[in-house]
């Protein structure tokens, strides 16, 4: 089956199960697995590689390259036997700025996850029954912890690598496109992560598609492969990232909760803000930088960010 033919078939299938399958104890996840996922912590100069490729949609030209890259660290904020929390934080060198890049939670036999389901909307869906005994559940977030994309699949371990391969499923505009696109508002995408000697790489298999209020695909554009390479360095100092997240981990841990507590509602969650998610960034950003040069920020003022621009959808 296509990627694209996967993609459909799924979103059917999530919209038949969206009751949450009953919970169970997980079983004892592989060691083999484990290490994988911590495996990809460190130190990486970052390079982020697009092409479109197969043209779906009449009179569509393909649009340029995207070529950009960074250094980055990502720390292990949890690690438990059954769920490892992986935090991305970028480094400006020359400035020494760190900006707190995107998340990955990780869950061993997850029976539920969120999945992006309309635009600016999340909702509780079941995992594949398939793909729960024996799989992992990667869920990704935004730069302000808000949902960005779940996707389930297990690790295999061959040839010396250790490979992660989801299914498929659906991501709103990525950062890179949604300041420039209004042809497309989802991504049908699947993900693969690699561990590789010197880093990990990140791949991407994605179809951009126009989706209706209701989810359902109305038209595809174009095909996009997507390759991220994470490459381990030691050449450069990442002192001041691991000095913003010692300041600030305890304020953007009680962000996390908030949106945990959301995203774990039947109803689901819907962002007020435009798909740039700007109004949620920048007060968190804020706030952070305050808890950063020693003030305070309380639970209120959390709360109000929340309250302003986070809701329950209306259907």
């Amino acid at each position: 089956m296509t990627p694209q033919a996967t993609a459909l078939a799924l979103a059917a299938l999530l919209a038949s199960t969206a009751a949450p399958a009953a919970t169970r104890t997980p079983a004892t996840p592989p060691e083999a697995d484990r290490s994988a996922i911590l495996g990809m912590q460190g130190e990486y100069t970052v390079r982020f590689l697009f092409d479109e490729t197969v043209v779906l949609a009449p009179g569509y030209t393909r649009k340029d390259p995207k070529r950009s890259g960074g250094d980055e660290v990502v720390i292990v904020v949890e690690d438990t036997p059954t769920k490892i929390v992986l935090q991305h934080l970028l480094l400006d060198v020359k400035s020494g700025h760190v900006i707190k890049h995107w998340r990955q939670d990780w869950t061993f036999e997850a029976p539920t996850r969120w999945e992006f389901a309309s635009d600016q909307t999340w909702r509780q869906r079941a995992v594949p029954a398939e793909l729960v005994r024996g799989g992992w559940t990667q869920c990704v977030f935004e730069v302000s912890d808000a949902p960005r994309y779940c996707g389930s699949g297990r690790w295999v371990h061959e040839n010396g690598a250790s490979t992660w391969t989801s299914d498929a499923g659906w991501r709103p505009l990525p950062r890179r496109e949604y300041t420039t696109r209004e042809d497309y508002n989802a991504l049908a995408a699947v993900n693969r992560h690699t561990i590789v000697p010197g880093g990990w790489t990140h791949e991407q298999e994605n179809r951009k598609d126009v989706r209706d209020p209701a989810g359902a695909v109305t038209s595809s554009i174009v095909r996009e492969t997507g390759f991220n390479d994470y490459v381990k360095t030691d050449a450069i100092d990442f002192t001041p990232a691991y000095a913003y997240w010692k300041a600030t981990q305890d304020y953007w841990a009680r962000v996390r909760a908030r949106w945990h507590a959301r995203l774990s509602a039947p109803a689901g969650l819907h962002l007020k803000t435009k798909v740039d998610g700007m109004a949620l960034i920048v007060p968190f950003f804020e706030q952070a930088q305050t808890v950063q040069d020693g003030g305070s920020v309380s639970d209120a003022q959390i709360d109000a960010v929340f309250a302003q621009w986070v809701d329950t959808p209306r259907d």
